[in-house]
């Protein structure tokens, strides 16, 4: 009946179109089609329940509903998508199409496509039956089908295809609406196949809730069956399934549409191994040209752990070709330590100053000194503070260097041996000079000193603000207030501390009198976003404060290695989603009577990171603060941690401040 009905819809002329659609005729077969299509695949549709879990997982709020799965194979076996199990359920049930209830259990997750199997005890089930992946086409009809509140018939929404190999080569995109409820469900052709399993997905993030915000909005996706099938065997092994990982970033950073040529390689990596090169450019992946970063990832995006890429790349006037045997984990990028300081403040001088060396360092050991300058990383000029420590970040721990540098207006070569940042913070560390800016002429009656306490005053067209001050930010529905140093310098770069408050108190008042002083000594902006309800942080309020920190950038002169995030309590939760989404812009994280909330990432070379806690001993926070340091600290992050007898679960003493402010001194050490 359903091919039926497709191959006279396939039969009506553009001549007679018109005339079907006057008399309804054209909608009832397009229904009768949509119908057809859906009862196909209804057997092999299930409901998915779970019970029990997180609430909240990162900026997303988990439901509490039942959403949607597939069955992939006669004996028990069902596909769904994996963002229906980031809470952590305790336990799931299944419900088939024709009512039968199961417990089930996770098999094995799918990591790269977001996809998770479950096994239930059943026998008899109807598999979904795949179209072909060659046979997707732009424009062709898409049925988004899921089983949630009614078990009679799956709920449907209809749709195109609007785009094939979308995410890095990896899914269908569709304009039917998907969301929560048919996650895990089918995304059917109009003959009754199953083009794919639906699951959230974005371009630009692979964590477990991305492209949860595009619900709904025209934008969906959908993971092809046949890849499902195609993996199915591996993943009812027990075993998780990884993105397969070459262990290289490119010369334009975070840019696609740039060439693909190599900036950095990650040491004993499969990139490594194959023999991939700092500035190699790749011209072709398993037969396919390459131009751009963006083609590479495409060929890269559908591989596991364990494939192989083959690899043509053209190094200098050669053409070299290569084969990666792919991994699931790369080694921890661990930061290289010379131990010195930079001097910030700008200079005709050539190399980078040197403001501090820390005791027992590798630079001390050969005999740097407060005072001298660096000209040359082995055979590299060290022009600023920042090329300087990219060329001690593309060593390694352990590896002997030479710098070139000026003592006593002398020119020496000091043989260094790298080594790794310590977790522990400097005992003394005076804070740099800061100049303060030549002074401007002001009306007799604006010369009085104003208070840290009380707001600054600064009429637009004026210097940028000092002291105290609050403001709305403009675009967003929320308020921010800030302190910033008096003898505010714009020649000099400051360090930004974005203070998160805990639910039920801003703080504001208690930041200020306990780090107005620090400010001024360590040239720190402080900066205090407020949440839109004072008891908590939504989710969504993160682009409130991203876009705060851009502002706070465009008035200030800001040293982007020293943006860092501070918070207390259960403000921890929004500080470690803002550090873990925005590793580029955030450098350092320092929480007190709290861990870190959430999956810890590789340390990104590029975009390195630094965290410092303080909690009491008597604080019940105790115990996963440790453990966040553990594993932090076993990824190669430089962790630190400081416990204090007697202090609760408050919010610490001028002792601890004073130690977090040293730690955010050093977050430009090299």
């Amino acid at each position: 009946m359903l091919q039926r009905t497709i191959i006279l819809l396939a039969a009506i002329s553009v001549g007679s179109l018109s005339a079907f659609a006057a008399d309804g005729k054209l909608e009832a077969l397009e229904e009768q089609a949509f119908k057809q299509a859906a009862a196909l695949v209804d057997p092999s549709l299930v409901r998915i329940e779970t019970v029990g879990g997180l609430e909240q997982v990162g900026e997303v709020l988990l439901g509490t509903g039942p959403t949607s799965g597939l069955v992939v194979s006669e004996d028990g076996y069902i596909i769904s998508s994996s963002f229906n199990f980031v809470s952590k359920p305790a336990s799931i049930l299944v419900t088939l199409a024709d009512g039968r209830r199961f417990p089930a259990r996770q098999v094995a997750n799918d990591k790269l496509r977001l996809l998770t199997l479950l096994k239930i005890d059943a026998a008899g089930l109807s598999p979904a039956k795949a179209a072909p992946r060659g046979e997707l086409r732009v424009g062709q009809w898409t049925i988004a089908l899921g089983r949630t509140f009614d078990l009679t018939t799956p709920s449907v929404s209809v749709g195109i295809v609007s785009a094939v190999n979308r995410i890095w080569g990896k899914a269908i995109q569709t304009d039917a609406k998907t969301s929560p409820v048919n996650y895990g469900g089918a995304l059917v052709d109009i003959e009754g196949r199953v083009l794919g399993v639906i699951v959230p997905l974005s371009p630009q993030g692979n964590g477990e809730t991305a492209g949860v915000e595009w619900y709904d909005g025209g934008i969906g996706f959908a993971i092809p069956l046949e890849d499902v099938y195609a993996s199915l065997e591996r993943l009812k092994t027990g075993n998780d399934l990884l993105p397969g990982l070459l262990g290289i970033t490119f010369a334009g950073g975070q840019a696609t549409n740039v060439p693909a040529i190599v900036d950095r390689v990650r040491y004993n990596s499969p990139a490594q191994q194959a023999g991939l090169k700092t500035n190699d450019r790749v011209i072709e992946a398993d037969g396919e040209k390459i131009v751009r970063v963006a083609q590479l990832k495409h060929v890269m995006g559908r591989k596991y752990d364990g494939d192989s890429v083959k690899l043509t790349v053209q190094r200098e006037d050669k053409t070299v070709n290569l084969e990666a045997r792919l991994v699931g984990e790369l080694i921890p990028y661990e930061v290289p330590y010379l131990g010195m300081l930079p001097k910030r403040a700008a200079t005709a001088e050539p190399g980078v100053g040197v403001r501090f060396v820390f005791a027992e360092s590798p630079a001390a050991k050969a005999g740097l000194l407060r005072g001298d300058r660096v000209l040359l990383f082995n055979d590299s000029p060290a022009t600023d503070p920042r090329t300087l420590s990219d060329l001690v970040g593309r060593s390694r721990p352990g590896d002997s260097v030479k710098l070139t540098c000026v003592h006593d207006g002398k020119q020496i070569v000091l043989d260094v041996t790298l080594g790794t940042v310590p977790d522990t913070i400097v005992d003394e560390l005076s804070g740099e000079v800061i100049e303060k800016p030549a002074a401007v002429e002001k009306p007799a009656d604006a010369e009085k000193k104003e208070d840290a306490d009380k707001p600054a005053d600064a009429s637009p067209g004026e210097a940028p603000k000092t002291g105290r001050f609050a403001d709305d930010l403009a675009g967003h529905d929320h308020s921010y207030w800030a302190f910033v140093p008096s003898g505010y310098n714009p020649a000099v770069a400051y360090g930004l501390m974005v203070w998160i408050h805990p639910g039920g108190d801003t703080m504001e008042a208690t930041m200020i009198k306990e780090w107005a002083a620090e400010c001024e000594r360590r040239g720190i902006i402080l900066v205090g976003p407020k949440s839109d309800q004072v008891a908590r942080w939504m989710p969504g309020e993160a682009k409130f404060i991203e876009g705060l920190v851009t502002h706070i950038r465009e008035k200030y002169t800001i040293d982007p290695q020293r943006i860092f995030l501070h918070s207390h309590g259960n403000g921890a939760q929004m500080a470690s989603l803002l550090i873990s989404r925005q590793r580029e812009l955030f450098r350092g994280l320092a929480l007190a009577g709290a861990p870190l909330v959430g999956p810890v990432a590789d340390q990104e070379p590029d975009f390195r990171q630094q965290f410092f806690f303080v909690v009491g001993e008597d604080d019940k926070a105790l115990a996963p603060v440790k453990k966040t340091v553990e594993a932090l600290r076993k990824l190669k992050f430089p962790a630190a941690l400081t416990t204090v007898k007697g202090l609760g679960a408050k919010y610490p003493s001028a002792a601890e401040i004073d130690q977090i402010a040293r730690w955010a001194d050093c977050l430009d050490r090299i």
